[in-house]
């Protein structure tokens, strides 16, 4: 199977992470710290040349570092079979959807990807359900979003970075194979 890559913000965890952040009921993946991220575009299953060619549009992604703030935690997907629970952006949040929809369709076109026509949504993923997860768990882990406090949590938005998967997937999901400072 072809990994996955995508284009995103990395968001540090800082110390709300651990403070804030209650491990997930059961049936759900909580992501690892150093993992926590906000997609600007997803590549999916591209070459590893086809992600590095969307890599070099990296320079459409103006902004310089954001001092942003998270907000409410929400499920993404389908509301009864959502894929992710995942933080809103507070502030700072439409500068980062501006900016996602201006590169979003140059960088999934220069990685050979689908297009992508759902408006940006600037987020965070904390945890995933398993595959395995049925309804009673989906309800609990609605229930453990709802019980995040995260609204107005101060984080610094500096690095974009190209995604992929991490070669051992046990404990980290992802790895960085490209990286920029904003503003740089």
């Amino acid at each position: 199977m072809r990994p996955n890559w995508f284009l995103a913000l990395r968001l540090p965890a800082g110390g709300w992470f651990a403070e804030r952040v209650t491990p997930p009921p059961d049936g759900f993946r909580l992501f690892h710290p150093a993992d926590l991220h906000l997609t600007l575009a997803f590549l999916g299953g591209c070459t590893e040349a086809d992600a590095f060619r969307a890599w070099e549009e990296n320079h459409c992604f103006d902004l310089g570092p954001i001092d942003a703030t998270l907000g409410e935690v929400v499920p993404m997907g389908d509301p009864r079979r959502y894929s992710a629970l995942s933080a809103l952006l507070q502030r700072g949040r439409r500068r980062v959807e501006e900016a996602m929809g201006r590169c979003r369709a140059r960088w999934l076109r220069a990685a050979g990807a689908r297009p992508d026509h759902r408006p940006p949504k600037a987020h965070a993923t904390l945890a995933r359900p398993l595959r395995r997860a049925g309804a009673e768990e989906r309800r609990r882990g609605l229930a453990w979003a709802a019980s995040l406090d995260l609204a107005g949590v101060p984080v610094r938005l500096e690095e974009l970075v190209l995604y992929t998967w991490a070669t051992d997937r046990r404990e980290r999901r992802f790895r960085c194979a490209a990286a920029r400072k904003l503003g740089a």
